[in-house]
């Protein structure tokens, strides 16, 4: 076996340790395997198709569901240890029972929404049990048992929320197993609610997107451009790590996946530089965790975000941008700053592909991601920019022997989006549960209340509450489903002290996200621990150091919201989805000071600008980096004065350690 093929093989044993959605079957019988497939292909198909010719709202996303749950009984095992060459007959039975929970509702769509106007009968109250039940084992297969567990404790909170026993605050009125099950099966406000919607219109669109991507060679296009850009640059393997994990993560939406993915290539090449283990895969999992906030798609969190807010995506995609840049920013001012103080070199130029030759050979792969961004800016709407960039990205591969797909090749990669889909699907469909919940009860409304009264209407002592409430909601989650659940219970209390209702949205989000990289559930920094051969908590800590940017630059936006080229100045309402642009010299300035206090920080933290740093100088250091991190024209000017002073003295601490 080869380095590469062994490489590739222990990375899919490590992905099937930290991710389950990788524990997929293997069917003995050619029959069955190409019965999965013709159901996948069809999955893509009926995704294609209603994007030009659409059906009922209810029953488009029930079928998404519906042919969603089939595949995952079909592909995923009941348990882990379970015979992956065989299906049992039950695991068919549920797979038809999926498919029954659409075909009942289109039989009786009419009745269902004219007749009974919404009010359920015993048969729908009977499929309605059935359906979350299925629901709740599906994403438990995919996904493990966190998500699941929290849906079924918000389920059983109805049931319990009129008791005696239950806290003030929490009581509501008797609910029977009609208003429960007929607002999560017969409504858009529980199973099939707006998280659904958004997987069934262009989540799952998106992700075929980047199975056609991947298919041309995507991948290979992004790694080789970041070697050929940063690989012969001072610590050189670990910035084309960050460089070329940020662009993937964006694309494919998977933290632990993308670590994964291209960890088992990028970990090694710091390896053998000098980089330690838990530092390589600290670096790996920060950098695919912060894709997910890296314009222009998010791993597709963006589309969701325009749903929930009314905010145009184009909005989103431009107020992320700065942030995200400052986050890649810091990792990558770590990963030099590492390198200068143990002297870690990068790969010789001879041995590293040029920009020129890999442009020449792949750039046209680019087109189709240019294109998305164009459509987006000219507010085609967001289903149809997929399903255009998809069409161009067939034709575009044909451009190049290399990256030419064939008619095979094309039915692989809607195969492979339709499977790849699928954990998306059961978060979405398990979160409906939760949604469905908050708004049957009004539990959101208590968590509001809750997080505004213990912060004393203190705008930084509710972001902090609001920020651990986020991370332990997003622990162990996609950041699709944590951004969903954040979205609906800890966004509306920031929004509730006076800030944007964007601004709002992209602070949970962030801290939804960073749950994956900071411990104790930290799933992608175990991934990157596991490849590398690192402590799993170690290169946890390592992930956190290295993000530490992500976690400073959402209070910035709060407290400047024009770092986001948002200006908030006279604004009536915090719930507007249009704002202005504020003044060039305000984004200039803001602009300059948040590099310059990112980069000092990150010298700081790693102990070493052009020399090493003692303690008292690092410490001094950081102050003067928070200085000019906070958005005050005093605390900028102090802030670029002390760190002024420290970049001299080390400057000078060079030369005299420089032989003459």
């Amino acid at each position: 076996m080869t380095s590469s093929a062994s490489q590739i093989d222990d990375g899919q044993r490590i992905l099937e340790k930290f991710d389950r959605e990788s524990l997929v079957r293997n069917p003995a019988s050619k029959n069955i395997r190409t019965f999965i497939a013709l159901l996948a292909l069809t999955y893509s198909l009926f995704h294609l198709v209603t994007t030009y010719y659409p059906i009922p709202q209810l029953l488009y996303r029930a079928a998404h569901v519906a042919i969603g749950l089939a595949l995952i009984f079909l592909i995923y095992p009941a348990y882990p240890s379970q015979n992956r060459t065989k299906i049992p007959l039950y695991d068919w039975a549920l797979a038809a029972a999926s498919l029954a929970s659409f075909a009942y509702l289109w039989v009786e769509y009419d009745a269902i929404m004219n007749t009974r106007g919404g009010i359920p009968n015993t048969l729908d109250i009977a499929f309605g049990m059935m359906t979350v039940a299925l629901v709740i084992d599906g994403a438990r297969r995919v996904m493990g048992w966190i998500l699941p567990i929290l849906a079924l404790v918000f389920l059983l909170y109805p049931f319990i929320s009129h008791y005696d026993f239950m806290p003030d605050r929490l009581l509501t009125r008797p609910y029977d197993l009609g208003d429960i099950f007929g607002q999560m099966y017969l409504k858009m406000e529980g199973l099939y609610s707006t998280a659904i919607g958004a997987s069934v219109s262009f989540i799952f669109l998106f992700i075929l997107f980047g199975a056609f991507l991947a298919k041309s060679g995507m991948g290979q296009l992004f790694n080789d451009l970041a070697l050929a850009i940063a690989g012969h640059k001072q610590g050189g393997p670990a910035k084309v790590a960050v460089i070329s994990s940020g662009f993937m993560g964006s694309i494919n939406g998977s933290a632990v996946g993308n670590v994964v993915g291209t960890g088992v290539f990028t970990i090694p090449m710091m390896k053998r530089v000098g980089y330690n283990a838990n530092f390589a895969g600290a670096v790996e999992a920060s950098a695919s965790v912060g894709g997910q906030i890296l314009p222009p798609i998010m791993g597709a969190s963006a589309f969701i975000m325009a749903e929930t807010t009314g905010v145009k995506y184009s909005t989103i995609a431009l107020a992320a941008f700065f942030p995200a840049l400052l986050y890649y920013l810091g990792v990558i001012a770590q990963v030099h700053f590492r390198a200068g103080r143990d002297n870690l070199k990068g790969i010789p130029k001879a041995d590293l592909p040029r920009v020129k030759e890999v442009l020449l050979a792949r750039g046209h792969l680019l087109i189709p991601i240019f294109a998305l961004v164009y459509f987006l800016s000219q507010s085609v709407p967001i289903n149809f920019a997929a399903f255009y960039t998809i069409v161009i990205s067939i034709i575009v591969s044909q451009f190049r022997p290399e990256t030419r797909m064939s008619p095979k090749d094309v039915m692989d990669a809607m195969i492979t989006g339709a499977k790849q889909s699928l954990p998306v699907m059961a978060a979405c469909a398990v979160v409906g549960i939760i949604i469905g919940t908050v708004s049957l009860t009004g539990f959101a409304s208590v968590m509001i209340s809750m997080i505004t009264s213990i912060g004393k209407d203190s705008l930084f002592l509710t972001l902090f509450l609001t920020m651990l409430a986020s991370m332990v909601l997003g622990m162990g989650l996609p950041s699709i489903p944590a951004y969903i659940i954040t979205a609906t219970m800890a966004a509306p209390a920031i929004a509730g002290m006076g800030v944007p209702v964007l601004v709002a949205h992209l602070f949970v989000f962030y801290f939804g996200l960073f749950a994956n990289i900071t411990p104790p559930v930290a799933l992608a920094s175990f991934a990157g621990a596991g490849i590398a051969g690192g402590d799993p908590m170690k290169t946890g800590w390592q992930s956190l150091k290295l993000a530490l940017a992500g976690f400073i630059v959402p209070f910035m936006f709060v407290y400047n919201p024009a770092m986001l080229y948002i200006d908030t100045t006279g604004l009536t309402s915090m719930n507007v989805t249009e704002f202005p642009a504020p003044p060039i010299l305000s984004i200039l300035l803001i602009s300059i000071t948040s590099i310059v206090g990112v980069i000092s920080l990150s010298a700081a933290v790693e102990g070493y600008f052009k020399a090493a740093m003692n303690p008292i100088e690092r410490i001094v250091l950081a102050i003067g980096a928070l200085m000019l991190i906070v958005p005050e024209t005093y605390t900028d000017i102090a802030g670029m004065l002390v760190v002024a002073v420290i970049v001299v003295l080390n400057y000078r601490k060079m030369h005299r350690l420089t032989p003459a």
